[in-house]
């Protein structure tokens, strides 16, 4: 069992910066590729960047390309999002998510693990 807790939300300006950091408990985190989400109300969940679990590569939704960047830190069970150039519509809950595999998926349903959430707010 994996308990994921996410950390670092707020309200920013538009053009600023956070960074996300999903806390993993257990011994296994290196197994695990990993995957940021976002909600609205109102919309889908959605991917918005995911990493292997070596850290080696990485993928992004294209709405956020260039804009965000995913790392991890196996030694210490975490893995963080930074997000630059906020936008008013990156404002969403932020969940990150764990699967037991070689590769990140972009579907949410091939995760078997979910942080309870960080609610992001960019205001214009």
């Amino acid at each position: 069992q994996v308990q994921l807790v996410e950390s670092g939300g707020g309200l920013v300006q538009a053009g600023g910066s956070l960074r996300l950091s999903c806390a993993a408990s257990g011994r296994t985190f290196s197994s695990y590729a990993m995957g940021w989400f976002r909600q609205a109300p109102g919309k889908e969940r959605e991917f918005v960047a995911g990493i292997r679990p070596s850290g080696g590569a990485t993928g992004y939704t294209n709405s956020v390309r260039g804009r965000f960047d995913i790392s991890r830190d196996n030694a210490k069970n975490t893995v963080y999002l930074q997000m630059n150039s906020l936008k008013p519509e990156d404002t969403a809950v932020y969940r990150c998510a764990a699967r037991r595999a070689s590769f990140y998926s972009t579907e949410q349903q091939a995760y078997d693990f979910w942080g309870q959430g960080t609610q992001v707010t960019v205001s214009s």
